[in-house]
């Protein structure tokens, strides 16, 4: 007697890199899991709490290489959780901070699957946390913003110079491509001084760092050879992460000199 295939599907955000940064709950999904599709974010070493047998599908997206458009996705996700029961959808970060876990689940649900979701530590938070950044602190800056660099529509968003105008700390994701008009909208704004953080790997043993200001930055990505993947932190509270302090200590002597 054939054992009857229930169908469910778990999003898990394997959050920024470093592996033990995955929840207690992601691995318990993960150990239950029948099949597992998994990002390009998302570190392979987090694979091992999967059976041994389950099978491992890479649907990563890279800047210019796209293993499997979203469509194929959803399509792959609903098709394997019909045919062998639990698939867990392994995505960096947390599903639902620019992973578009959402569309994932409204997806899924229209064919009457039952979804679950385990939120993940978002790289936005964490990676500047490893550097000590501090994206609110009492007398620096009230408030963060968490913004997509580049839109669907491969434009930068709106919303930058929104912020810009803020005294807010800004964490802008996927935005190493529209640097130079991130940096044009802070200058815009006489923020040409403002500390920036710019961390490629976060969390992972390849990161790098740049620091500079609004007005070096891009130098210093030049100079560092910085690309995607990378988070960019504009704000006060940069200058006065611990790990970070002495580079603007130096920098601002250096100045008035």
């Amino acid at each position: 007697m054939h054992k009857t295939i229930q169908p469910k599907v778990t999003l898990v955000g394997a959050g920024p890199g470093d592996p033990d940064l995955l929840t207690l709950k992601g691995v318990n999904a993960l150990a239950e899991a029948n099949v597992v599709l998994y990002d390009a974010l998302a570190n392979e070493e987090i694979l091992k709490y999967a059976p041994q047998d389950v099978i491992k599908i890479f649907v990563g997206k890279r800047i210019g290489s796209h293993e499997y458009s979203q469509e194929q996705i959803n399509q792959l996700i609903v098709d394997n959780a019909l045919t062998y029961g639990h698939v867990v959808r392994l995505k960096g970060g947390d599903p639902f901070i620019f992973g578009r876990g959402s569309e994932e689940i409204d997806y899924v649900e229209s064919f009457g699957i039952p979804t679950f979701v385990v939120p993940g530590i978002s790289s936005s938070i964490a990676v500047p946390a490893y550097q000590g950044i501090s994206l609110t602190k009492r007398g620096t800056s009230e408030s963060f913003w968490v913004i997509t660099g580049t839109t669907s529509s491969r434009n930068l968003s709106n919303d930058i110079a929104l912020a810009a105008k803020s005294s807010a700390t800004v964490v802008i994701l996927m935005g190493m491509s529209k640097l130079s008009q991130i940096v044009d909208l802070f200058q815009k704004e006489s923020k040409g001084e403002t500390p920036v953080a710019i961390i490629q790997n976060g969390t992972t043993p390849n990161e790098k760092i740049g620091v500079g200001t609004i007005d070096t930055i891009q130098e210093v990505v030049a100079e560092k050879k910085l690309s995607s993947p990378a988070i960019i932190v504009i704000g006060e509270v940069v200058k006065e992460s611990n790990k970070l302090k002495g580079f603007y200590e130096e920098f601002l002597s250096k100045e008035i000199v």
